[in-house]
């Protein structure tokens, strides 16, 4: 094998695609908790978000890679007690849903924190200033079990938007980033905070502190594994390292040849890659992609593999939108073909599809019907009897045709 590897764009996609689940295979009709966390653990992560337009993001993943599966899997595995619990609630990329096996990666992380180093500067000073209040609120979480901040909420005001967050909330933000609490289960979207021998079996917790090193170094294996193919940022970004962190570590790594550094026709930087890589021929897979997949996390990577731009624009005035509010990219072929923007109404029991918006080359009748496949499987997978179409759009007019195809069918 020679010193550098060297891949062309496709092989570059390919790699990518497979290493991240996107494999083409036919999920078994039933998918159980084994297949979850199969596939959990080959991500390394769920990022969670908040937002609901269509389901909330950690569930869309799995959808994606594995087709239609019961919610409560994940709930399980995330929020219930006993052996069924197989993940746990930190900061990831973000605030993600992790494996069990990754939280001795994480704890240098929640060392850091406790010394106020890596964590939000508003926090951190939290953390200096409001020791007595951090005490206090942890007492009670050692006393009454699991917590939510509004129980512990001590303030006489109104609280105002966004991350106008209470002491008590400061507090266990503070626990939980310092690793003093977790998340031991959620009501409604509200984190339940309780100390982690409640919650982490202790056969996790008893196992051996790793160095701030040799945690990197795996997380950055990890993100190797997960990614197929990636340069220095994309592998950092992948668990949020800082290039302080990742820039020696990745050069270790190398050096040991546990990674080996490649070239991917197109790109200025240096990739990497595990050794003995194997490219699929192709990969034949279909899916709607969150805006918070791991496949597309990473905006610039994904221009370099799909040549495909990606904002989200949830946060941006309703007239200066491009695309819509809840975008959802169409993986189809190897390329990302299309973006639709959708919306869950519940209470009418339909998938709206505000727009809809296909890339440059476009999709032919097997693609667009592959589109309105996806669309009929993910209605069915939240319980909704029908997708109507809202977009004028001339895509819109081939994919209601396509709907009524495979409607008919």
């Amino acid at each position: 094998m020679p010193a550098t590897l060297s891949f062309t764009l496709k092989q570059a996609r390919r790699l990518a695609l497979a290493a991240q689940g996107f494999n083409g295979r036919q999920p078994p009709a039933a998918i159980k908790s084994a297949q979850l966390n199969r596939l959990i653990e080959r991500l390394g992560l769920l990022q969670i978000d908040s937002v609901n337009a269509v389901v909330r993001s950690h569930y869309l993943p799995l959808f994606s890679r594995l087709g239609s599966y019961s919610s409560d899997l994940l709930d399980q595995a995330a929020w219930s007690s006993g052996r069924r619990r197989t993940l746990f609630e930190y900061w990831g990329h973000e605030a993600s849903l992790l494996p069990m096996s990754m939280y001795p990666l994480m704890r240098w992380r929640m060392q850091r924190a406790t010394r106020g180093e890596d964590i939000y500067q508003q926090l951190a000073r939290f953390g200096r200033e409001q020791q007595d209040t951090i005490r206090r609120v942890l007492a009670s979480v050692e006393e009454l079990g699991a917590l939510g901040a509004g129980s512990l909420s001590t303030r006489q005001e109104r609280a105002g938007p966004w991350w106008d967050w209470s002491a008590e909330k400061h507090a266990l933000e503070w626990l939980f980033a310092a690793g003093e609490v977790t998340v031991a289960g959620r009501r409604g979207f509200e984190r339940l905070y309780d100390l982690p021998e409640r919650v982490i079996p202790s056969q996790v917790l008893a196992l051996p502190l790793l160095t701030e090193a040799e945690a990197q170094r795996g997380l950055l294996v990890h993100a190797a594994t997960a990614l197929g193919v990636g340069t220095e940022k994309d592998l950092r970004d992948y668990f949020r390292l800082n290039p302080g962190d990742s820039r020696p570590r990745l050069a270790e790594l190398v050096e040991a040849g546990e990674l080996l550094t490649c070239e991917v026709q197109g790109w200025k930087q240096p990739a990497y890659c595990l050794p003995e890589p194997k490219v699929p021929r192709r990969v034949e897979a279909s899916a709607l992609l969150s805006p918070f997949d791991s496949l597309i996390w990473e905006r610039s990577r994904t221009e370099r593999l799909f040549d495909f731009r990606y904002r989200l624009e949830i946060y941006t005035p309703q007239e200066k939108r491009v695309y819509g509010y809840y975008v959802l990219p169409f993986l189809h072929n190897e390329r990302i073909a299309a973006r639709v923007d959708l919306r869950a109404e519940r209470a009418a029991g339909r998938l709206a599809v505000h727009a809809v918006h296909e890339e440059e080359a476009g999709l032919d009748d097997e693609g667009m019907l592959a589109l309105a496949v996806n669309l009929r499987r993910i209605a069915d997978w939240l319980g909704l009897e029908r997708v109507q179409l809202n977009c004028p759009r001339a895509s819109a007019d081939r994919l209601r045709v396509a709907l009524a195809q495979i409607e008919g069918d």
